[in-house]
């Protein structure tokens, strides 16, 4: 039988208990939303209030990041930010000294001759859930960045294992890849050829080790996040609130875990602008931070204590050399590098303290045989002509066959620097040459996502060393690396990479590298913008920071707080 429909009074008691039933639940959900807010905030302490620069009670510091990592797998990852998290989390065969000297890391010892390398690894070595680094992760590691389905940008530098190049280009399966574990603490390293630097090469992110048993279980998330990371290094990531914070905290496992003196880095603060962390460092919520030419005299004004360093780091205009685009054309990249002064970008516009105006691809502290690269091999003279400018764009037009150049795409990230340089660019060649130059801002991620699907005709980009050898800037153009975003292709350039990679003797690899940096300047490959410089300060009371040239530029492993916890 159907029930009878309920009178006017029964429905609106029924809608009134309704209410007050939905009532109470939102008053309940808004309370525990506000409970939760209240955990997430003092658990990551990402950019609040509450922030504290040092914090003697906890040993913690609070310093802030210039980006958000894009992503933390040690197989693939390219940038800079990332290089900084996975410095002070992982750690690899052999690691950099507070003087800049290779010493021993997880291998405790390792030779190196012309056929082979051998690693002997450290029996305490542990991951951070306690199980031991053996030989067989980073034989794992090594593999799956050689791996084509992996599309490694960095798969290059494991090119010097025997048949890691031919692994990487489809030809051979992983299994063929030159390496040999006698047991599970040695580690023996087959060579396609002899090559002197290899141990040099080991500090770099992708020559980590990986444990294969977790790694597949992170079912291709592998570095997304801090639970889908096993940490070899001195910290563990035990917070990540993506675009906000990371929170770092000392590894008991870690095989050196007596050397380090902090119990927490938090990267309280995510910003790329220069202000803003100027402040948070005046108000002490940060205990390091770098400056910028509009922020200098303020830092001046509160007579900081004023640290100053080049950072080993190249910046440039890329050109892309596809057939599809405009800027295949020598003759309008000609007319472009007879019009950008790089003085005028350093001194006049971006104005920035330490800056070098670019003049090759090969950074003034790289070594030679007896002095340093430079000294040896002079860079050609930047040469500013708007006349001949002019001619070069004439035949530019010729050859392409148009009337006018069509709309130029630079692309560029998202931040203040980039967009001053950008916007000088823009204007100059707009003056110069009248042509017309579409800036294509990305945020970090997105601008390496287009560099490396080749979504530009130019690009604002730059490279730091990965290890200390010529050669780290020097095969940046060769056909067969994934980080020549612009498909630059010449078989000289490949020549001159191949015998700086497969000789021996010095003079004859130096003389590639002066080769290598004139087809550079001849080819117009590239334009070389600046060396970058660095101004930074630090709180007074944080001792043993180390900035590098090589590895994580700013490296918190040894700092410690005066006067606080050990």
């Amino acid at each position: 039988m159907a029930e009878a429909q309920p009178t006017e009074d029964a429905f609106a008691r029924s809608a009134g208990r309704q209410l007050l039933l939905l009532g109470l639940a939102a008053v309940a959900f808004l309370i525990v939303l506000m409970l939760a807010l209240q955990a997430l905030a003092s658990m990551v302490g990402s950019s609040n209030t509450s922030a504290q620069a040092l914090d003697p009670a906890t040993n913690t510091i609070t310093i802030a990041l210039r980006e958000e990592p894009p992503q933390l797998n040690t197989t693939i990852t390219t940038d800079a930010v990332s290089g900084i998290v996975l410095g002070h989390t992982m750690e690899g065969l052999l690691r950099m000294s507070m003087d800049d000297r290779l010493e021993p890391a997880i291998a405790h010892s390792w030779e190196v001759k012309p056929t082979h390398a051998t690693f002997w690894l450290r029996d305490n070595a542990r991951w951070s859930d306690g199980s031991p680094i053996t030989a067989a992760d980073f034989v794992f590691a090594w593999k799956t960045a050689l791996d084509p389905a992996n599309a490694s940008q960095y798969a290059f530098l494991l090119f010097h294992i025997r048949n890691g190049e031919a692994i990487n280009k489809g030809e051979l399966p992983t299994s063929e890849l030159g390496v040999r574990t006698p047991d599970p603490h040695t580690l023996i390293v087959e060579l396609e050829r002899p090559i002197a630097f290899f141990d040099k090469m080991v500090t770099f992110p992708t020559y980590l080790p990986v444990q294969e048993k977790f790694y597949l279980q992170t079912d291709g998330r592998f570095g997304a996040d801090a639970e889908e990371l096993l940490y070899s290094g001195p910290f563990n990531i035990t917070s990540w609130v993506h675009g906000a914070s990371l929170m770092l905290e000392k590894n008991p496992n870690y095989w050196d875990h007596e050397r380090i003196r902090l119990d927490r880095i938090n990267f309280g603060y995510i910003t790329s602008d220069a202000t803003a962390t100027l402040n948070f460092f005046k108000d002490d919520k940060i205990a390091y931070t770098t400056l910028e030419a509009e922020n200098l005299d303020n830092a001046l004004e509160n007579r900081w204590q004023i640290k100053r360093e080049q950072d080993g780091t190249v910046f440039y205009i890329e050109f892309n050399h596809r057939d599809t685009r405009v800027t295949r054309n020598w003759n309008l990249r000609r007319a472009m590098q007879l019009s950008l002064d790089m003085d005028e970008l350093v001194y006049k516009v971006t104005k920035k303290p330490g800056y070098i105006p670019g003049r090759s691809l090969f950074p003034g502290w790289l070594m030679g045989v007896n002095d340093y690269l430079r000294k040896e091999y002079p860079a050609p003279e930047q040469v500013i002509d708007f006349e001949a400018a002019q001619q070069h764009l004439e035949l530019a037009k010729q050859e392409l066959g148009v009337t006018e150049i069509p709309e130029i795409v630079l692309l560029t990230g998202d931040n203040p620097v980039s967009n001053i340089q950008s916007e000088w660019v823009q204007a100059t060649l707009k003056k110069r040459l009248g042509l017309d130059i579409k800036i294509d801002k990305q945020i970090f991620k997105q601008r390496l996502a287009k560099m490396t699907t080749g979504e530009f005709d130019m690009v604002l980009a730059g490279w730091g060393p990965d290890y200390d050898d010529p050669l780290t800037f020097g095969d940046l153009f060769a056909s067969w690396n994934l980080n020549n975003r612009g498909q630059y292709d010449s078989p000289e350039m490949d020549s001159y990479i191949r015998q700086a990679q497969n000789s021996v003797v010095p003079e004859e690899r130096m003389a590639a590298f002066g080769a290598i940096q004139q087809l550079i300047y001849d080819d117009i490959v590239i334009l070389p913008q600046y060396e970058r410089g660095v101004t930074y300060v630090v709180h007074p009371e944080l001792a043993g920071v180390k900035r590098r040239v090589i590895g994580s530029e700013v490296d918190f492993t040894n700092a410690y707080i005066v006067g606080g916890g050990d």
